[in-house]
């Protein structure tokens, strides 16, 4: 057995447009070094007070009346799922087109996923929900991909019609909008990770969870942290999954220091991509929506010929991506569920066709430029 992961954190060397980014954006780590010292001569170390911190932070930016910290974006949503009492015998609507994540923490609570089709801006589609509705449904889990909320005034409806839960899977959308509305308005909880690559990002793994709900807030407190009153009261037998002091560190330093210029450097640069290559009839992006507020943890385009374009960015030394080749109906691990290949035609064509471009916060103008005239290059070809 080897561990596959370090790998997508290092930067290679010999291609000039990366999507790791994370030496840059840490370079003065010093800075976190001093204030990570302040916490080890406090010996601060389990849900202290940069817990505390982080969940007001939290709070101040995503405009939520509760924030809870947790071990990573997984625990987020399946904490949330068991706050709920979803589980056994349960089902949760949500989209084929996203990570390993959202379906496992839905299979891993007890409950069965039930996927529903995407459209081609890479979000379920709202209007084939209802069908997907059976008596045994208890949540919609939709997914904000990339940033791009979905439609929620949509969603909503339909869960207050069918008194169903919305739990928000959220890891992508840190500071995204819809109709310049905060995401936790809508349904009962939005889920956060902080992994390493994503928009608002620490040096492991890490999560968070907001909500406008007091009970459910009350009860995911209660479980994050082994369902204890107090150090010798156990209310519940749960859960550990608290958010390490050390990262709640380093993500209150990036809120107060970076976050906001990450945003506005993902949203300039997708801005500017897609001035360029919409006007390609070999490339579709997506239509942007005057009223969602996308925060671009991903910028895709779906494309012809997409592996051979594919092969020709990497070798131009632009880190072509493909986010991901397989929908989760078809993967291994969903053989239980029993759909087959055809189930969801837009999901699987994506899958297909669709290409990440480095977009993050170091991607100047100019490298926009440059990408984009690859591509258009290719094209003329």
């Amino acid at each position: 057995m080897k561990n596959f992961l370090p790998k997508q954190y290092k930067s290679d060397s010999k291609i000039k447009f990366n999507h790791s980014y994370l030496v840059e954006q840490f370079s003065d780590y010093s800075k976190i070094f001093k204030k990570i010292e302040n916490v080890v001569k406090r010996g601060d170390y389990t849900l202290g007070s940069e817990v505390d911190k982080f969940e007001k932070n939290i709070k101040k930016i995503t405009k939520a009346k509760y924030a809870i910290g947790v071990g990573n974006g997984t625990d987020a949503l399946y904490l949330t799922l068991k706050a709920l009492n979803i589980g056994r015998n349960d089902e949760v609507i949500t989209t084929p087109y996203t990570f390993i994540a959202t379906v496992g923490s839905i299979v891993t609570a007890g409950a069965k996923p039930v996927f529903v089709d995407v459209k081609d801006d890479y979000n379920i589609d709202e209007y084939k929900i209802e069908k997907a509705i059976t008596k045994k449904t208890k949540a919609i889990m939709p997914v904000h991909w990339s940033g791009r909320p979905c439609e929620m005034f949509k969603i909503l409806a339909i869960a207050k019609k069918y008194n169903l839960k919305i739990i928000q899977d959220s890891c992508h959308a840190i500071q995204s909008k819809y109709h310049r509305r905060n995401l936790v308005e809508f349904g009962h909880a939005c889920t956060y990770s902080m992994h390493p690559l994503k928009n608002l990002n620490i040096w492991g793994d890490g999560g968070f969870i907001i909500t406008n709900k007091k009970k459910l807030a009350e009860r995911i407190f209660l479980i994050r942290n082994h369902g204890l009153i107090n150090r010798n009261l156990c209310k519940e037998f749960a859960y550990n999954s608290r958010l390490d002091s050390i990262q709640a560190v380093i993500a209150n330093y990036k809120i107060k220091n970076k976050l906001n210029n990450i945003t506005i450097k993902r949203i300039e640069n997708a801005k500017h991509f897609d001035k360029i290559l919409s006007k390609n009839i070999n490339i579709k992006t997506v239509k942007r929506m005057k009223y969602l507020k996308e925060v671009f943890h991903l910028y895709q385009i779906n494309v012809k010929k997409r592996d051979q374009l594919m092969k020709y960015l990497i070798k131009n030394n632009v880190d072509a991506k493909i986010h991901y080749p397989v929908p989760m109906h078809l993967q291994p691990a969903a053989k239980f569920l029993k759909y087959k290949k055809g189930d969801f035609p837009v999901a699987e064509k994506l899958c297909k066709t669709t290409i990440s471009l480095p977009v993050h916060e170091f991607i100047r103008k100019k490298d926009v430029d440059k990408m984009a005239k690859l591509i258009n290059a290719f094209y003329k070809n």
